[in-house]
């Protein structure tokens, strides 16, 4: 059946009660299957792989992806395959809560990318894996019982749009209502992509090639053939070759365009307008202002002499993360209401009569009653892994509590979760609770950026089982399944990945050496790691090139978000792009454009979709970047592994 939608008017003018009425009167589908063994079974696998795809792209850029719209059209197409041999049809509900457990499973990665790794770096401890998992699935659950007393009021009551969960409603509504043909091309399409995507990952994976050559066709030459990704060392332009900026070879600058897929496809979800505003903070960064800055001596060399992405990112990730800060709560402190309707009705009288979801709604005692408990839980678990006095993770909650507030208004407008910016304000906040405390700054910041994310994320993903008539109930035991999946599945690659040797035992020296390196610079890590160190030292120890950098990219930030709202988003720059280019590398960020104009270029985004009809680019969009990321990410996964086990 078609999606049945309230208007704006019977948004306005029904009251909670008659909306809830409303909704299980015309979209309730009652008894259709939805959390069963298959549905759940599914999810768990593809959370878990999906979860994998997240951490080698977060490795890399410091971004999450959703996974949902790769989930469910994986799972439709697994299924109607499945369907040739017997196998009963799967439901629209069993996929919506298929797609709950995936997209959970791939939140997972977050803390392995940013608080835990660079709390590891920092005090330059291994985390035991199973305290990883322990961790990370306690602090996740935390966000859950957050999420569940605004679900009511974010969804069933103002029926905000959560655009991203908005959209995989709708695709998954468009595979199962459709003719049955149109689903399986779209699952095709994903499928040629992400084929396509991994051959030519395949060609550039130096790994791959060499136990190919060297173990399968016993090459006896010592030079591995495999083709290059970076464009420069394609063409022979390095070493003296190399061109220069001040001096500088640009391959230090990481000035060099590069053919990295899964950041193409990447950019190509991104949309024309941030690409552009990433790109031009890149040459802002590395073209103008790092080499001016490594003159004038405010970047150093390392210990080699060498000028690298991490050396220039201890100075730039200042006034980037500034310009990011500044750009994500102008909008909130443009618009009051967001503040004050988050509180509004949240704990106000019910309406009169009786809960008329009361059988399928998630209970809200669980929440009153788990919050506290799974925070005692944390913080036991903070004093026990991390050595943290139990009152210095408490004193966050009531922050944390108001922070997922705003975080969750905002995603419900944008599908943006300002994630970074809360926890640069969780991070000052306990740095001025426990100053110079760098293990209890980023552990118990930790706790609040987690928190905040996965109660965001989750509201995002029921929205789309609120559109398909879902019991909101099971889509919460399917959250949390896909919780322990992706902290598995998350932490068990992490090791493989990116701790040097396989004794994983923190005596070992040089355990933590491939943490951050120039393949997987893991931009997050690096900023919490800044903040932390800078927090623990005093304002004072930036040198006066950082302060004045800071003022400047915060002002110009802020005249460009004023000028975006006041113009209702007709600038065609983002200043939180522009701010996001001056902590992940220039290769990155040209890819990321690369894939955006490409697509831009084949009529996404530029031609109206009344005019697109048949345009196998507009119609399969998100399909084929899904692809695309999925196949060349799991490629790149696989050349580590072989590098790691098999050379």
């Amino acid at each position: 059946m078609a999606i049945k939608e309230l208007t704006e008017e019977q948004i306005r003018d029904m009251t909670v009660e008659q909306k809830d009425r409303w909704w299980l009167e015309n979209v309730y589908r009652g008894d259709m299957p939805q959390l069963t063994l298959r549905s759940a079974f599914t999810g768990f696998l593809l959370g878990g792989v999906l979860s994998a795809t997240n951490l080698y792209i977060g490795a890399k850029t410091g971004w999450s992806l959703g996974v949902g719209i790769t989930s469910v059209i994986l799972a439709f197409a697994i299924f109607k395959i499945l369907q040739k041999f017997g196998v009963k049809e799967f439901t629209i509900l069993e996929n919506n809560a298929m797609q709950s457990i995936a997209t959970s499973a791939g939140y997972m990665t977050a803390p392995l990318i940013s608080s835990l790794a660079a709390y590891m770096i920092v005090n330059d401890r291994l985390v035991p894996w199973w305290q990883i998992i322990l961790w990370n699935s306690a602090i996740s659950v935390l966000g859950v019982l957050f999420a569940f007393p605004m679900k009511r009021r974010f969804i069933n009551d103002e029926q905000h749009p959560f655009p991203e969960g908005k959209a995989a409603g709708y695709v998954m509504e468009s595979l199962h209502s459709s003719d049955a043909s149109v689903g399986m091309f779209k699952a095709k399409v994903l499928a040629y992509s992400a084929g396509i995507a991994a051959f030519v990952k395949f060609l550039q994976s130096e790994g791959l090639q060499a136990w190919i050559q060297r173990k399968l066709f016993k090459v006896a030459h010592d030079k591995v053939w495999h083709f290059q990704e970076d464009l420069f060392q394609l063409f022979g332009l390095v070493g003296d070759k190399s061109p220069k900026i001040r001096g500088i070879p640009v391959e230090q600058l990481t000035v060099t365009p590069a053919l990295d897929v899964a950041m193409i496809g990447a950019g190509g979800l991104m949309g024309i307008r941030a690409a552009n505003s990433l790109l031009l903070g890149a040459i802002i960064n590395f073209v103008w202002l790092a080499p001016w800055m490594v003159e004038a001596r405010q970047i150093l060399p390392n210990a080699k002499g060498m000028i690298t992405f991490r050396q220039i990112t201890i100075w730039s990730l200042w006034p980037g993360v500034a310009a990011m800060v500044v750009a994500s709560f102008v909008p909130l402190l443009a618009k009051p209401d967001i503040f004050i309707g988050a509180f509004r009705g949240l704990f106000g009288k019910k309406n009169e009569g009786d809960d008329v979801l009361k059988h399928i709604e998630f209970p809200m005692w669980i929440s009153v009653v788990g919050i506290p408990v799974m925070s005692l839980v944390c913080a036991l678990l903070a004093k026990w892994f991390f050595d943290i006095e139990i009152w210095v993770s408490l004193v966050g909650l009531p922050l944390t509590f108001v922070l997922s507030l705003v975080a969750a208004n905002s995603t419900a407008l944008t599908s943006t979760t300002p994630v970074g910016a809360t926890s640069k304000i969780t991070q000052l906040f306990y740095g001025l609770v426990r100053p110079g405390d760098i293990k209890a700054n980023l552990a118990t910041a930790g706790i609040t950026a987690e928190v905040v994310g996965n109660s965001s994320n989750l509201l995002m993903d029921i929205k789309p089982g609120y559109m398909l008539g879902a019991k909101p109930r099971q889509q919460a035991i399917g959250h949390i399944i896909g919780i322990f999946s992706g902290a598995i599945a998350s932490t068990l690659l992490f090791f493989p990945l990116f701790i040097t040797g396989q004794k994983i035992d923190p005596t070992v020296p040089g355990s933590l050496a491939g943490l951050q390196s120039e393949k997987f610079p893991m931009p997050s890590v690096t900023v919490w790691k800044g903040v932390a160190e800078l927090l623990s030292e005093g304002l004072n120890k930036l040198p006066p090139s950082v302060v004045t950098a800071v003022a400047i990219a915060s002002g110009i930030a802020l005249v460009l978000e004023i000028t975006r709202l006041a113009t209702k988003n007709r600038l065609p720059l983002s200043p939180v792009a522009i701010g996001l280019a001056f902590v992940i590398d220039f290769k990155s960020a040209f890819c990321m454009w690369l894939g955006a104009f490409l697509f831009w270029l084949l009529g996404v985004g530029r031609i109206p979709e009344e005019k697109g009809h048949g345009n196998l680019w507009i119609e399969n969009h998100e399909p084929i970047c899904a692809g695309i990321i999925a196949g060349a990410s799991l490629m790149g996964i696989a050349d580590i592994v072989v590098s790691v086990f098999l050379l």
